[in-house]
C-alpha cells in the first residue's frame, strides 16, 4: 500500500493568482534587495570626502541603518508571499484519501 492514494476523480482547481505570484517571486525578492544597494552605494560616492581620522558621518550611517531596515522588511513580506503561495498550491494541488480508521465500539452496542 502507497503512502498517498489519490482520491479518485478529483479535479484539479486552475491555477490563479497564485501562480503569477509565484513566478515573479524571485525577481521581486532580487530588485527589493538591489535596489536598497545601490541607493546606500550612491549616498556613499556622493558623501563628501573626509579625512581618516574623521568620525562618520551620521546622517549617512542613518541611510545606511534605514536602507538595511528596509531591505529586511521587504525578505520578510517576500517569504510571507511566499508561504501563501505556497499553502494555496497545496490545497489546490491533488486530494488524497487516508486510509481508513476503524472506530471502537462504545460498550453495550
Amino acid at each position: 500500500m502507497g503512502w498517498f492514494n489519490k482520491l479518485p476523480g478529483f479535479v484539479r482547481s486552475a491555477p490563479g493568482w497564485e501562480h503569477r505570484v509565484w513566478r515573479r517571486l524571485p525577481a521581486v525578492g532580487w530588485w527589493g534587495t538591489v535596489l536598497p544597494l545601490l541607493i546606500a552605494a550612491g549616498l556613499h560616492l556622493m558623501a563628501p570626502d573626509r579625512p581618516a581620522d574623521a568620525p562618520l558621518d551620521p546622517t549617512l550611517l542613518h541611510w545606511d541603518y534605514l536602507l538595511f531596515g528596509v531591505v529586511v522588511l521587504h525578505w520578510t513580506l517576500v517569504l510571507t508571499l511566499a508561504i501563501a503561495c505556497f499553502i494555496v498550491r497545496v490545497m489546490k494541488g491533488p486530494a488524497y484519501v487516508a486510509d481508513a480508521y476503524p472506530l471502537p465500539k462504545r460498550p453495550g452496542e
